[in-house]
């Protein structure tokens, strides 16, 4: 083909863009060659120019210019338009007069007549030499010029497509679309109607406009919605919120919307239009609008008095069942003319009346011209909008909702309404296509005159009067207070097109295969899209806008009849036009004078296709005046052109130009002379053009670019996209010619069943998809000829993925259906429906036998595409060979290359293995291979051979082996067993001597081994199930050599993986599924674990158990609650810490030992509005409660604490109730029975013995408060009554050893401090790794801590909520573990100290855990019933035994520590460095040699603050007395002044400060102290004081002393000028001083606290001496008398 050079004129100027022109389709025709120096890149043709646009972006014109002032008579030679040098265009066009031309950055030059506005250029009636137009987006604020993609020019318009895919148009004529009454239009407005939607191209014939868009998809949500009108800029929607609902009305009218008559297609003077023409386009009234939307037959009207036959003018047909829609208050139909809310029932009827007979009348004038214009499509109106009155109705309870709900009712009517005839003056309503069809819109210029004549007129006036009211939705909206006002719209403008989007998708149906939005979602934006529709506008009265009619469209409006026709492109010539589709066909309508419609039709008013013969594929289309030209495939790759319409003589050249085309007569005469074509020829020369690449037409003239084949690689790319359409066109054909008709038939489900039917469905699917994206893909590649002609831009290299996945896809659907049985299945369907000749499936299989068997055409059939993979890859290869072999081009083509070829490999491998499955089915026996054969199950191996065998099988078992791809399967005489193999493990047997080839296998259940016959099969077994097993983790897609291919790789799959198993044998597990992490054959790792009957277990698991941690939640069938555990476990059962939730309401907290409560936990149960609530925190042994415990009996207001056993009272204990009693003593079954003491609030005391709880009986002593007491035999309850027998005492006032005997000793009779808690410091321990206490090894104690850190750690970054940010930083200070051998020096002392502040803070720690623990059981103890004065002792004792065990563990730890009372030598460098660890002012103390080590200085620095407030309000209660008398003395003496005050405690007089310093008047001054200052003597001392009550240890409340001290001492040192050293007699006026006006409120409380709490080895220091100080100030301010 190379050789086929010849062109029409020489051979210069390259080998690229060869312009080619002729006329007319006779033989002798020989194209002329047109010479420029740069290959041509687009033609555009007028009626007597054209323009051309070269490499580079220079543009040309030729032929007839006489806009230009130096115009040469005879047919001028191409000349450069120099006004755009300097300016690269990208895109030419050309008008019938006029041409324009767009620049790479979007601006549009037009030049050319201008006569009719359509060069955009006010003034000039033509203008010479391309000039600058510019589009101007006014909604954009600041206004935006817009950026153009292509132009389009007719006669008297030109339209422009900007970036953002919207139409812009100027000139004149209604085939601007614009809404305007005034022409020319001068400067570019916007196509408003079709805004928001997206264009892909604009064509304009003589008096038409043709647009190509893209269907709504989810994909166009993003544009900005049109919420302004774009003519008068004021708004479409406007929403009036009344005192009760809400108005929304849509009726926005356009001043500016009043559009010319158009009268036979003829422009006449703009003039409005007066009245009404009864003329078919005329638009309907609003009642016969919804007469016709119920009955879609004009002529048969229904009788309107039935109200419920439609709802206001017709928008909204209600239901007929619909008895509201009658009711008075307005069955909606047209509302009266009243004013008041709600006509009376006659007035509707009689207005209904007048109005339906009007009707008829009218009807039976224009019946036959309505009746061509109504599509059938009534019925699916009403009902659409029914259930959208529904869906509005429900949303009634919200008011923003029912407002939103009103405006998409309102959007939806109108976009439901299938032509769209929203856009005439009033709703023409339901009348599908009859709005749309009117050219003129009513002006109102008289609204009687337009009611009287009956025109849609009335609507607006009706809407002003009657139909302010409510419409009413059925029974929902009428009455509510949310009634919604729908005002009738007056869409004089058409839909805002965010509604039209909102509602566009339920649009869309698709045909039952096609994809909808591409084949692969990426696929969406990188393909040119197939769902396409052909919108037109303009004149019409050739039938050029394809509607059916020959009316004039002032709009745009969608060709229904192109819809799912995939139109990739569109043409119009001058009064005709041509849409281009996918499957390379033409459709063409309107004028056929001269044959020009390639059909015999005329003139056609619809789209049809044109006459090709079999086999011709067109793939680009050009229109002229009178002629079409189509460019198409034919036998070869060189593509040929086809002519249709008027034979061109030589002669009519001339003649032409006398007329102008006004005389159409004339024409029609004179054109019948020359020939015309009945349907396309062939043109004979354009084998000689070489490759051509692109057709135009335009006025008489054809013209063609064409390229020479250098290298071989024009003619590559056009076999390529040559292969590509073909192959779509036959996929599509096997498409509508078998598999639709397949998929359609009824009897099909049950021939193939439901599983196959449902493959079958899967497999069209696919195919359709992988048919989609090869017309995508098409389409692609033709538009890369007609313009780039690059390698570049073939989507095929960058996005071979989707290409590749989508072959994929179908293959594995074609294999499933195949294993299946599916083709044999479907070969009797196929039989009936194709009949005994199958010639149409053999022609589309391509399959040459004779007579070959259906089943094997079905696969054939199927099989087709995948053979199309092996051609993907010959033509990039053969692409490729066309570039040096080191270019990066020839390295993609290569690569794209070796995918679809290493692709066809992989696909043929799985038909290999879906017949060979196949196969296997057929000859397996059947009642097994109903159970096992499933689609996606492939055969690897099987063992019929007897190469495989069960070791110890009996001798007469039969077994056989059997691998797929999921499983192995173990098939016996008439059982089998699945194996699935993700749990499934194998590995040789070590042959040793045995001489037996093993193989074990294991899996969840069963471990057996399997015995081959020779090494050989040993090996392939084992090489089988190994990579089955990694493909079936792997999942299947990623295929690694199958077995078959024997390529001998060792594929060892992990011994750990993540799989999903159903366990089926009996046990504990039974039919529970597990899913997680296994380890040979084991559940290891995470997982979760379900039972059939609702036990879950999420956590982790080891060597197939329960172990670590782990939630789990067991449904309780009577509470129909459920019971739930997180917690640790162990061997599969609850082990260590957990919180457990009963059904029943109780939790449980604590520890846990082989399933059950044991150790220290806490059980609470009920809420406090339950029965019982109580709360238990105690020890536990085997779920009993055992040992010590604290029972909180919230109803009765008592609390026990003391010992248990199995569940019961049992041993010492104590009880306090919130009345104030107290109890100790014995407990026997639960009851107080035996020796014991009980004390009321006021003192009242009784020892001796008891029954039951509060009850005496026997022997025992009753104390008064006084002293009183009775001595004998008691018996009764406490408190209501009690017997006694025996002696009452009244004891001698000077007695006072009787009184000693007498004071009750409490605390012998209750639980001693070290008893208590056991089980948490055991815990403790056992964490450390101890036995008991102090058994164990320190290394293996810090080796569990490192252990619970970062376990804890990790469960905690799972989730990290669970964590502050300090709480992470001491955790990560706390993974370095502090020297712990080695002397303590004092330096190692601070450390450890510091160590034991952080691991005392989190409670991952153990010893943080125990502090958290201990605290909690302390506050449960002593808090709320707990907080009675006489439980101080105990409290006080508890914390003393906790500082002595905890201290115990911590010289575990530290081994090296001293014992409590041991010395650290402190190094005598560092005098100064801190002594009392907890003190916070340490610094201030005097230094000392050596440091004693206590449990006190340690921890209490730790625990204390944390048990602070339950122990201060123990001491509060203790000391109330007290502290009231100290109180009272402390306020009456504090009303003195200072100097009276220091005169009466007796301070020296020198030790009075004369003058204190002040900040008021000027700082640094002295003010006096006069005889009435008060409260300013030694005001920082009294200051220091009252810090005492804001710390919580004793070292740090005596520190406050010290310092206290200090100040006194300061003070007075600079009063005396001098050193000064006190005596006790000076010093202990001046602290009382200090200390009356420091005013602590509860001094004698925290003066017990630090004498029960503080260091034994500071008793006697200097400390010791200033505490001794204070306390003596307590006792003398409780008995100060004021003398």
């Amino acid at each position: 083909m190379e050789t086929q050079r010849k062109s029409s004129g020489d051979d210069c100027g390259g080998e690229r863009g060869l312009l080619h022109t002729w006329k007319g389709y006779s033989c002798s025709i020989t194209p002329e060659r047109l010479l420029l120096p740069r290959p041509v890149l687009q033609v555009a043709l007028g009626t007597r120019h054209g323009v051309l646009l070269v490499e580079g972006g220079q543009v040309y014109s030729f032929g007839d210019l006489p806009w230009k002032q130096s115009q040469v008579p005879e047919l001028a030679k191409p000349t450069l338009e120099s006004a755009l040098s300097g300016q690269r265009v990208v895109a030419v066009a050309a008008g019938s007069f006029h041409s324009g031309a767009v620049t790479e950055d979007g601006g549009v030059h037009m030049w050319g007549d201008n006569g009719a506005g359509q060069c955009g250029l006010s003034s000039l009636s033509s203008v010479p030499n391309p000039t600058p137009v510019a589009l101007v987006d006014s909604d954009t604020s600041p206004p935006q010029t817009v950026p153009v993609l292509e132009l389009a020019c007719g006669q008297q318009h030109t339209l422009a497509l900007s970036v953002q895919r919207e139409v812009w148009a100027w000139g004149s004529g209604c085939q601007l679309g614009l809404n305007v009454s005034v022409f020319p239009v001068w400067k570019p407005q916007k196509v408003e109607h079709l805004a928001g939607r997206y264009v892909l191209q604009v064509a304009c014939g003589a008096s038409h406009s043709l647009a190509l868009v893209r269907c709504l998809g989810p994909l166009d949500v993003h544009r900005p919605p049109v919420d302004k009108c774009g003519q008068c800029n004021q708004l479409l929607y406007t929403m009036t919120d009344k005192e009760d609902h809400v108005i929304i009305s849509d009726s926005h009218y356009c001043p500016l919307g009043v559009e010319l008559t158009e009268d036979e297609g003829r422009l006449e003077a703009p003039a409005l239009t007066q009245g009404l023409k009864t003329s078919p386009s005329e638009p309907v009234l609003p009642s016969q609008t919804s007469t016709l939307a119920n009955n879609s037959d004009p002529s048969h009207p229904q009788d309107l008095e039935k109200g419920d036959s439609s709802l206001a003018n017709g928008a909204l047909p209600a239901s007929d069942s619909d008895p509201s829609a009658e009711s008075a208050d307005g069955g909606g139909a047209v509302a009266g003319v009243k004013n008041s809310p709600y006509p009376d029932e006659q007035a509707v009827k009689d207005y209904l009346k007048k109005l339906s007979d009007n009707t008829q009348a009218e009807q039976t004038a224009k019946a036959g011209g309505l009746h061509a214009l109504l599509p059938s499509t009534g019925r699916e109106t009403s009902s659409t909008l029914n259930s959208l009155v529904a869906s509005c109705a429900s949303a009634v309870g919200e008011r923003v909702a029912s407002t939103y709900e009103a405006l998409s009712l309102k959007k939806m009517m109108n976009f439901y309404l299938p032509s769209g005839a929203s856009r005439s003056a009033g709703i023409t309503g339901a009348v599908p296509g009859v709005g749309d069809n009117t050219t003129e819109r009513v002006r109102q210029e008289d609204s009687m005159q337009a009611k009287k004549s009956s025109s849609t007129g009335d609507i607006r006036e009706e809407e002003a009067e009657g139909l302010r009211r409510r419409l009413s939705l059925p029974g929902l909206l009428s009455q509510g207070r949310y009634a919604v006002h729908l005002l009738s719209s007056s869409y004089t403008l058409l839909l805002s097109p965010r509604l039209l989007r909102k509602a566009g998708r339920p649009r869309m149906r698709a045909v039952a295969l096609t994809p909808l939005g591409g084949a692969v979602p990426e696929a969406q934006e990188v393909l040119p899209t197939l769902q396409t529709e052909v919108w037109s506008w303009g004149h019409g009265e050739h039938g050029q806008l394809g509607h059916g009619d020959n009316l004039a469209r002032l709009q745009p409006l969608c060709i229904k009849s192109l819809n799912n026709k995939e139109v990739v492109r569109v043409a119009a010539g001058a009064h005709h036009s041509l849409a281009l589709t996918a499957q390379s066909q033409v459709f063409s309508w309107g004028s056929n004078s001269s044959g020009q419609l390639g059909h015999m039709e005329s003139p056609s008013t619809v789209p049809r296709l044109a006459k090709m013969s079999e086999g011709i594929r067109v793939w680009d289309v050009s229109a002229g005046e009178r002629h079409t030209l189509l460019l198409a495939d034919g036998d070869c790759i060189q593509p040929i052109i086809y002519y249709s319409g008027q034979q061109v003589k030589e002669g009519t050249e001339e003649n032409h130009a006398k007329e102008t085309g006004q005389q159409e007569e004339e024409e029609e005469g004179e054109q019948r002379v020359g020939g015309y074509t009945q349907q396309p020829v062939l043109l004979p020369f354009c084998m000689h053009l070489g490759y051509v690449s692109s057709v135009f037409a335009g006025g008489r003239r054809c013209v063609a670019l064409s390229d020479r084949n250098v290298m071989g690689f024009i003619a590559s790319l056009h076999e390529l996209a040559s292969a590509e359409r073909k192959f779509y066109c036959k996929l599509c054909n096997i498409k509508t010619q078998i598999i639709r008709p397949l998929l359609e038939l009824e009897s099909l489900s049950s021939a193939l069943g439901q599983v196959t039917f449902g493959l079958l469905q899967t497999l069209a699917g696919r195919f359709s998809l992988m048919c989609h994206l090869t017309g995508q893909h098409a389409a692609s590649l033709t538009s890369n000829l007609r313009r780039g002609r690059d390698v570049k831009s073939l989507l095929i290299l960058d996005h071979a993925d989707i290409f590749l996945d989508s072959y994929h896809e179908y293959c594995i659907a074609l294999g499933n259906f195949q294993v299946m049985g599916g083709f044999q299945a479907l070969t009797k369907p196929s039989l009936d429906f194709f009949g005994k000749s199958p010639e149409l499936l053999q022609r589309l299989a391509e399959c040459s036998e004779e007579n070959p068997a259906m089943a094997d055409l079905l696969v054939a059939l199927f099989c087709l595409p995948t053979r199309h993979l092996h051609e993907y890859g010959r033509l990039l290869l053969k692409l490729a060979t066309c570039f040096e072999v080191s270019s990066s081009d020839y390295q993609r083509l290569q690569d794209s290359c070796s995918k679809f070829e290493a692709l066809v490999l992989q696909l043929k491998r799985k038909r290999k293995e879906a017949e060979y499955t196949f196969h296997f089915w057929k000859s397996f026996p059947g009642k097994m291979t109903d159970s096992l054969r499933k689609p996606h199950r492939r055969l690897i191996c099987e063992s019929s051979n007897k190469a495989l065998t069960l070791q110890n099988a009996g001798r007469f078992s039969v077994n056989w082996f059997i691998l797929f791809n999921d499983a192995l399967v173990h098939a016996q005489f008439s059982t089998h067993h699945v194996f699935p193999l993700a749990t499934l493990w194998v590995e040789p047997i070590p042959e040793e001597n045995t001489g037996l080839y093993g193989l074990k296998v294991i899996t969840p259940e069963e471990t057996f081994t399997l015995l081959a016959c020779s090494p050989m099969e040993k090996a392939k077994w084992l090489r089988s199930i190994n990579q089955a097993v990694d493909q079936a983790l792997n999942g299947a897609g990623q295929d690694t050599a199958s077995v078959s291919s024997g390529t001998g790789q060792k594929l060892e799959p992990p011994i750990s993986r993540t799989a999903s198993y159903t366990f089926y044998k009996d046990g504990r597990l039974k039919e529970a599924t597990y899913e997680g992490r296994w380890l040979a054959g084991k559940p290891n790792g995470r997982g979760v674990l379900k039972w059939p009957d609702g036990r879950i277990y999420t956590g982790e698991f080891k060597n197939g158990l329960e172990d670590g941690f782990g939630e789990f939640v067991a449904p309780n069938k009577t509470l129909n609650k459920n019971d739930h555990y997180q917690g640790h476990w162990k061997d599969g059962k609850m082990h260590g810490l957990g919180t457990y939730r009963y059904a029943s309401g109780e939790v449980y907290d604590g520890s846990f030992q082989d399933g059950m409560r044991h150790g220290h936990g806490m059980l609470r149960s009920g809420k406090l509005n339950t029965s019982s609530p109580s709360v238990f925190i105690g020890q536990w042994l085997q779920d009993k409660k055992t040992g010590y415990g604290v029972f909180d009996d919230i109803t009765k207001g008592e609390k026990y604490m003391g010992m248990w056993q199995d569940h019961l009272r049992q041993g010492t204990g104590v009880v306090v109730t919130q009345f104030g009693l107290y109890y100790e003593g014995v407990f026997k079954d639960n009851k107080m029975m035996g020796t014991g003491i009980l004390l009321s609030e006021d003192d009242t005391t009784y020892e001796g013995e008891f029954s039951d709880d509060w009850t005496l009986n026997g022997k025992g002593v009753l104390t008064m408060a006084n002293g009183d007491y009775l001595e004998g035999s008691f018996g009764g309850e406490w408190g209501s009554g009690l017997k006694v027998t025996g002696s009452y005492f009244k004891p001698h006032l000077f007695d006072t050893d009787k009184e000693k005997t007498h004071a009750v000793k409490l605390g012998r009779l209750c639980v001693c401090a070290e008893d208590k808690w056991q089980a948490v410091f055991d815990e403790c321990w056992s964490q450390l790794g101890c036995e008991a206490l102090g058994q164990g090894e320190n290394s293996k104690a810090w080796e569990n801590i490192a252990v619970a850190l970062t376990t804890s750690r990790r469960h905690i970054e799972h989730s990290p909520e669970l964590l502050s940010r300090t709480h992470s930083k001491t955790l990560e200070s706390l993974e370095v573990i502090p020297q712990h051998e080695g002397p303590i020096t004092m330096e190692r002392y601070d450390s450890i100290r510091l160590y034991l502040i952080k691991a005392c803070d989190t409670p991952l720690h153990p010893l943080g855990r125990l502090v958290e623990t201990l605290v909690a059981v302390y506050r449960m103890t002593y808090v709320g019933v707990g907080a009675n004065r006489r439980l101080l002792p105990q409290a006080v004792n508890e914390i003393k035994s906790y500082l002595y065990r905890i201290f115990q563990i911590v010289r575990f730890l530290f081994q090296d520590l001293p014992e409590e009372g041991g010395v650290i030598p402190e190094p005598t460098t560092n005098v100064q460095d801190e002594t009392e660890p907890g003190s916070t002012d340490a610094q201030l103390d005097s230094p000392k040699p050596s440091r004693v080590v206590s449990s006190s200085a340690l921890l209490l620095p730790v625990l204390l603050p944390r048990l602070y407030p339950p122990l201060f309000t123990l001491y509060a209660l203790d000391k109330e007395k007290e502290d009231d008398v100290y109180w009272e003395c402390v306020l009456r003496l504090n009303k003195q002044p200072d100097l009276a005050l220091l005169a009466f405690l007796g301070v020296q007089q020198k030790f009075w400060p004369v003058s204190i310093p002040v900040s008021m008047p000027a700082p640094g001054e002295k003010q006096q102290v006069l005889s009435s200052t008060k409260d300013a003597c030694f005001a920082t001392a009294v200051e220091t004081l009252q810090q005492i009550s804001t710390t919580f240890t004793p070292s740090d409340k005596l520190q406050v002393i010290k310092l206290t001290f200090e100040e006194i001492t300061q003070e007075v040192q600079s009063l005396l000028k001098q050193d000064f050293l006190w005596s006790m007699d000076d010093l202990f006026p001046v602290f009382l001083y200090v200390v009356l006006r420091a005013r602590i409120r509860n001094l004698g409380s925290e003066v017990s606290l630090i004498e029960d709490l503080m260091d034994p080895c500071v008793q006697h220091g200097e400390h010791g001496i200033m505490f001794t100080t204070l306390k003596a100030c307590y006792y003398q301010i409780q008995h100060e008398k004021i003398h």
